[in-house]
């Protein structure tokens, strides 16, 4: 683990300046939105970090570091697109106002430098199979689950990509100014693009286990379903449609997480 160990620690220092770099950004902004972009980006940076430095042979290094790439380019570039001309995320604006003085050092300590830390732990099992010295012995191809971790990420990926483009059309439909998006994905799923991208880490954690103790980087999918299931993801974004009869029923009749089949209950708003 030794390997392990040196490389995040040193892939700490660097999203430390990564995290620092976009602090700045969003002071000269006066946007802490900008943090919402850094994230996809930053795991993009710390997955090819290590793959430089990568002590492994070349295939599951190029696979994760691959998907990483993907998947956070992608994220950073539609939170950019969604978010362009359109000021503060009110998350961010309504901290600003309740933080008052202490604004500066806690947007800094609890937004940008908060989220570098879960960034890093959550890209435990990339760093860990690019930099984790082994080799397997003679007639050993190892435990082969990485196919199954693969197909976890691309279904992962389908939701999570599929959901955020079908939300922006919806959006971008003036008919639809303030009413609930319950089509496509979103009829099965109040949050498929979180579900997917919880889905996506759970995959990433599946080939980890191709390496040894690979099972230590666990907490990187729990990390993150946590976070999206209970912390940043599902309650803070529902709260804003606190009081919204159409919400309500919407709640009533289709699963938080995890899709499903829609419950009976009061038809969908046409």
């Amino acid at each position: 683990m030794t390997g392990f160990a040196s490389a995040w620690t040193a892939a700490a220092v660097l999203v430390a300046f990564y995290m620092t770099a976009w602090f700045a950004l969003a002071l000269a902004r006066k946007d802490n939105s900008v943090a919402d972009i850094a994230w996809g980006l930053g795991f993009v940076l710390v997955a090819a970090y290590t793959f430089v430095f990568r002590r492994t042979s070349l295939f599951l290094p190029l696979l994760v570091t691959s998907l990483v790439a993907v998947w956070g380019s992608r994220l950073s570039l539609h939170i950019f697109r969604r978010n362009r001309k359109k000021g503060e995320d009110p998350r961010y604006a309504e901290w600003r106002r309740k933080w008052g003085r202490s604004f500066f050092w806690r947007s800094y300590l609890q937004v940008f430098l908060l989220q570098g830390f879960f960034l890093l732990v959550i890209s435990s099992p990339v760093i860990l199979v690019n930099t984790y010295r082994w080799t397997l012995p003679p007639g050993n191809r190892g435990h082969e689950v990485w196919p199954a971790g693969l197909l976890i990420w691309c279904v992962g990926f389908f939701f999570e990509a599929v959901g955020d483009a079908q939300m922006a059309r919806f959006k971008r439909d003036p008919a639809n100014r303030g009413r609930i998006m319950d089509r496509g994905l979103w009829r099965y799923s109040r949050h498929p693009n979180y579900f997917g991208e919880s889905m996506m880490w759970w995959g990433l954690f599946l080939v980890a286990l191709e390496v040894p103790l690979g099972w230590v980087t666990v907490l990187s999918p729990l990390l993150i379903t946590y976070l999206l299931v209970r912390v940043s993801g599902v309650p803070m974004l529902e709260k804003r449609y606190a009081g919204n009869a159409e919400f309500r029923a919407y709640v009533r009749r289709t699963n938080a997480f995890v899709p499903g089949p829609p419950k009976k209950g009061p038809a969908p708003v046409s």
